[in-house]
């Protein structure tokens, strides 16, 4: 055989090999990337409507998500992410039934974490306001509206343990079909609320918070439906064990990518101080 047929059967199986990996790789990834889409959604969704009310309470929207919900949700985030690398460790061992553990300490540490960060919803409108130096009318509206957000709060501590205990074993297209479902409930419970009952901010929130607890309602029941006998077998009091390691990891997770979501919080807290500031907001939130 020529050393030009040679080249080119291993030309081919290249190619076979690089559309094998390819497909395989898309078949996990596009119901994530949908998921993630279907998720950051809702904050658009919330801005578009609230975007009717006034440019005080577009404003104190696009300050309440982008500050106060990126600072939190980036905090949790990183320290959920820790997750990934005991996962990871557990699968290669064997150890399956350490994911339902796992995921367990995951959720204890957020918990604890969203009950530290609740204080910072319960009194936004000083923080921003006295802290941050955003306009007065600004952090009053945006104030109110995060008092009404706090159930979401809650909601992020649940739904990244679960995210990561699905991600790690590929159940993906499910996630993405509970996320598709509970934006289109999203977007007519917050027309509902804002448009035709007129609740404003509130309502907004309150629509909000609906729509992210079905997430997790739903996330929850396919966990515990007998559809993971090998990584979930219930909730055991050995989540408590060694959760002090488990927090020195989190930690040192969270720090890398804390940074990477507070960029877009510095970014709107300097936008505040700018004239007009409440114009300003406005565009930030379009963009």
């Amino acid at each position: 055989m020529s050393k030009n047929s040679n080249g080119l059967l291993i030309m081919k199986w290249l190619v076979s090999r690089s559309w094998e990996e390819s497909r395989l790789l898309w078949s996990l990834a596009f119901p994530v990337l949908l998921a993630e889409m279907f998720q950051f959604s809702f904050e658009f969704v919330t801005t578009a409507f609230v975007g009717h009310l006034g440019e005080v309470e577009l404003a104190a929207v696009t300050v309440a998500e982008n500050i106060l919900d990126t600072f939190a949700y980036g905090l949790l985030f990183g320290m959920g992410s820790a997750l990934n690398t005991l996962i990871g460790q557990a699968v290669g061992a064997g150890q399956l039934d350490r994911l339902g553990t796992y995921t367990q300490q995951s959720l204890i540490l957020c918990g604890a974490i969203t009950l530290a960060l609740a204080p910072a919803y319960v009194f936004a409108t000083p923080i921003l306001r006295l802290f941050l130096h955003q306009p007065v009318d600004v952090s009053r509206a945006a104030g109110q509206y995060a008092r009404w957000a706090i159930p979401r709060l809650f909601v992020h501590a649940m739904d990244i343990p679960l995210l990561m205990f699905f991600w790690a074993q590929s159940r993906v297209w499910t996630l993405a079909a509970i996320s598709g479902v509970a934006l289109a409930v999203h977007a007519m419970l917050t027309y509902i609320a804002v448009r035709q009952l007129g609740y404003g901010l509130p309502g907004a929130a309150v629509a909000g918070d609906i729509s992210q607890w079905l997430i997790v309602a739903a996330q929850f029941t396919y966990l515990t439906g007998g559809r993971f006998p090998d990584t979930w077998k219930g909730f055991t009091m050995h989540a408590f064990n060694n959760i002090g390691a488990f927090i020195k990891l989190s930690l040192g997770s969270a720090v890398m990518i804390c940074l990477e979501f507070w960029y877009n919080t510095s970014l709107l807290i300097l936008v505040g101080l700018l004239k007009h500031a409440k114009h300003q907001l406005d565009i930030m939130s379009v963009w």
